[in-house]
């Protein structure tokens, strides 16, 4: 996220960062499933006459024929699965699996046993299922715990992870609380120490956390302090600023002290030539353009006068220098030319500063 995403005048800016912290936190729900697997050998819809009356037919149910290594079996499905069956266009010699409580149907694709002789197919064959037809068989989700707050903002059913995890379709929603928050931590807790369920903490960035203002920052100390928090990583360009929402205290990076005490600082270095070079080379590489060794070191030294981005952004208005003068490869002139028709942002400060008469203040 970028810090000025917080100033929304829909939602308070605590809210944005705790909707920020909770998708960074990831749950990994192994589930056991009872499913019927195999390849279909036969898929007969029994149709009766309509109860309505009229004379169209209605389908009664569906009988499916299964076949696994291991042997095979037939069942009897409700009407409402073979409509499922219809959606996945499933038939004769697919490789599909039922669940078994609550009848969903996936298609795995169609078994290797019709697989033809050509190269190129759009179909994808699957080998025929080991063991029996019915199983038990192990499902793992992930979801966020963010993904989970927004399918119990209005609650229904049981406070089970199903329960939950059934609610994620759900259109309407309200108002995420704090209060909610607190007993779904309390049921993810719950099935981590049933071993149901797995933590996985991630990454949250926050770019130009600079523009976080008081507020933010100590609603932030609490947040970091939280046992499931997210790994954070904040970034800026700023030296010591004024703190946004105060008038006169000033810290390093735009950043409270007593915050900057629980944060590890990433050293940074600026880039020598040699990197330098290498860094535009590879980009030149990316894009395609032939540069020769002249010009990188002319480039380089632009990178070391001005800036890197700018040195990288002439690699273009170059190439367009070399083509237009008939050269295979950017050379050291072309690049020079390019310097002069596009400044970089140290010469453009310099020229306004020498001739601030001439423009409108």
């Amino acid at each position: 996220m970028v810090g000025s995403e917080v100033y929304s005048s829909e939602i308070k800016k605590t809210e944005v960062l705790m909707e920020n912290f909770r998708r960074a936190i990831g749950l990994r729900i192994k589930e056991v499933k009872e499913v019927y697997e195999g390849e279909v050998t036969e898929l007969t819809p029994v149709e009766t006459e309509n109860p309505m009356g009229g004379f169209g037919k209605t389908v009664s149910h569906v009988i499916i024929g299964l076949r696994t290594a291991k042997g095979t079996k037939q069942l009897k499905l409700d009407p409402s699965i073979y409509e499922t069956l219809q959606k996945e266009r499933v038939e004769v010699g697919d490789v599909i699996y039922v669940e078994a409580n609550s009848g969903a149907v996936k298609r795995q694709g169609r078994s290797d046993t019709y697989a033809t002789e050509f190269d190129l197919e759009a179909e994808e064959y699957v080998p025929l299922p080991k063991g029996d037809v019915h199983k038990k068989k192990e499902v793992i989700q992930d979801v966020t715990l963010h993904d989970l707050d927004v399918a119990n903002a209005q609650p229904q059913g049981g406070q089970d992870i199903l329960s939950m995890m059934s609610q994620l379709m759900k259109p309407k929603k309200t108002e995420i609380t704090e209060k909610l928050r607190l007993e779904i931590n309390k049921v993810v807790d719950k099935y981590i120490d049933q071993g149901i369920a797995e933590l996985v903490p991630g990454v949250l960035f926050i770019d130009e956390v600079h523009m976080l203002d008081i507020e933010c920052f100590t609603f932030l100390h609490r947040a970091l302090e939280s046992r499931i928090a997210p790994i954070v990583i904040f970034a800026t360009n700023r030296g010591r600023c004024i703190i946004k929402g105060t008038e006169d205290i000033v810290s390093p990076h735009g950043i409270p002290r007593d915050l900057l005490d629980r944060l590890i600082i990433v050293r940074m270095k600026p880039y020598g030539q040699e990197e330098v070079t290498q860094i535009i080379k590879i980009r030149a590489q990316i894009e395609g353009i032939k540069i020769d060794n002249e010009a990188l070191l002319e480039l380089s030294s632009l990178a070391e006068r001005a800036s890197l981005r700018y040195a990288v952004r002439l690699l273009t208005p170059s190439n367009v220098m070399a083509q237009q003068n008939g050269n295979e490869a950017v050379t050291a002139d072309d690049v020079r030319e390019a310097a002069d028709l596009f400044i970089d942002a140290k010469t453009s400060a310099q020229v306004l500063a020498e001739n601030a008469d001439k423009f409108m203040k």
